[in-house]
């Protein structure tokens, strides 16, 4: 199919109704490869994909989308568009964009990645379970190994002159597994998020799951007080996420972030850089445009602690009087404009993972958290989280601690933040775009026994 003459068309029908016209063209194509005690256990390749059209009549923007990409959706798209726009009785501020004067080239496809043949996919998947068992008898179970593999084209056009193109795709291996000593089990995942899978080692994968998950065997509880905390790379990443939507313009719009009205104001500590990097070519989120068309680019929301810009499409920027930050964002062709990160991470520090331990005379290591979609409230930042980790003393990993709760506010932890090592990762496969190095915060409240 010709998706780039089936987008002319509709926009070349649709002016004879509607003011100004865009249209957005998603294909998704998804790779699944799961494997259970050396079999295979579940594949599955799926395509999905359709098109949204926005349109203006007087002035009121109408939508409509469709799954069938032929020319027989074509008059209706147009007609559900008119009719939308017609009798909407509040207008949104939505604007169809004319583009950026500039957009820079990203290799976001890689060729490799789509060419191995699936049968080597399939083994290598095979392989991180089969070595993971075999790295230490206390592995009992390989609860999930799977291997999956995106691949995503966007089109996007409209009556102002606007072409864009852009076509993308990626991996991710994980495992997750238990070990066992005794009556003791403990679990641990491992994995990785690539381009080209002849560049990654299997063994990596299957070692990290083992090793995070052995040390966390007789793990017991700590006394309850505060403590100097060291919260992992990962972690910190998947804390960020959680509380990612306070750095939305549409949030502060609406009084539901704490950052309204804080442009320039000092929200952390001056080592604490915040930065939205859609050009990172090696990001889960890289793209040169986002979904209205706008150029996207690197940007620090915070610089040395000073909170600099939040995120906005057209409709909020025009709120506020500036330009888009480029994070207009569609979750599929079917929805709205909305407002999103893309690669969002915390910029390594100075300092390694072993100086950030250094003098700390007592303190905790916390390696994971759980509850973080109902432990914590974005709006007033407070969180409580169950976690595991280990105890700190004089400047060392001492024992792995268990069945402890951290508690305190996301806008307090900034600025208690004293060092940042360099050792930047980005989050679980739930989190892939979402990074962050070792942070070490002065004092959290840890409640155990």
């Amino acid at each position: 199919m010709d998706y780039l003459k089936l987008v002319d068309e509709i926009i070349n029908r649709g002016k004879v109704k509607l003011d100004e016209l865009e249209t957005y063209l998603v294909k998704n194509k998804s790779i699944e490869i799961g494997v259970f005690k050396g079999e295979l256990d579940r594949y599955s390749v799926s395509e999905s994909g359709g098109l949204s059209l926005r349109g203006t009549v007087d002035g009121k923007m109408g939508y409509s989308y469709t799954e069938k990409l032929d020319e027989s959706s074509i008059d209706m798209l147009i007609d559900q568009a008119y009719e939308n726009g017609k009798y909407i009785d509040v207008t949104d501020g939505d604007v169809i964009f004319e583009g950026s004067t500039d957009y820079k080239k990203l290799n976001l496809y890689c060729d490799r990645l789509a060419t191995v043949p699936i049968e080597e996919k399939i083994e290598f998947t095979k392989n991180i379970e089969k070595y993971a068992y075999s790295l230490d008898d206390r592995v009992v179970a390989v609860q999930t190994c799977v291997y999956e593999e995106f691949e995503q084209e966007r089109i996007l056009k409209n009556t102002k002159g606007l072409e864009l193109i852009d076509k993308q795709n990626l991996a991710i291996a994980y495992v997750s597994l238990v070990v066992k000593d005794k009556e003791d089990t403990q679990t641990g995942i491992g994995y990785k998020v690539f381009t080209d899978l002849t560049t990654v080692d299997y063994k990596d994968i299957a070692k990290e799951a083992v090793e995070e998950a052995i040390s966390m065997l007789g793990a017991t509880s700590i006394k309850t007080g505060n403590y100097t905390t060291v919260i992992k790379n990962k972690v910190f990443a998947d804390l960020l996420q959680a509380f990612s939507s306070i750095f939305s313009a549409d949030s502060a719009q609406k009084g539901l972030s704490l950052l309204k009205d804080k442009i320039d104001e000092e929200i952390a500590s001056p080592i604490f850089n915040l930065v939205d990097n859609p050009l990172f070519e090696e990001g889960f989120a890289s793209s040169s445009f986002d979904d209205e068309g706008t150029s996207t680019k690197y940007k620090r929301l915070i610089d040395k602690g000073v909170l600099k810009t939040l995120l906005h499409n057209w409709r909020t920027a025009k709120k506020d009087g500036i330009e888009s930050t480029g994070n207009a964002s569609r979750p599929s062709y079917k929805s709205t404009l909305t407002i999103s990160p893309s690669n969002f991470y915390v910029e390594n520090g100075d300092d390694s993972f072993d100086d950030i331990l250094n003098g700390i005379d007592h303190g905790v290591y916390i390696t994971s958290l759980a509850g973080l979609h109902s432990g914590l409230n974005p709006v007033s930042g407070d969180f409580s989280l169950s976690a595991h980790g280990f105890e700190i003393l004089n400047g060392k990993i001492h024992r792995p601690i268990n069945q402890i709760t951290i508690a305190g506010n996301f806008f307090s932890l900034l600025k208690n933040i004293e060092l940042i090592a360099n050792d930047l990762k980005f989050g679980t496969p739930g989190s892939g775009y979402f990074g962050s190095p070792s942070i070490k915060i002065k004092f959290l409240s840890i409640a155990g026994e």
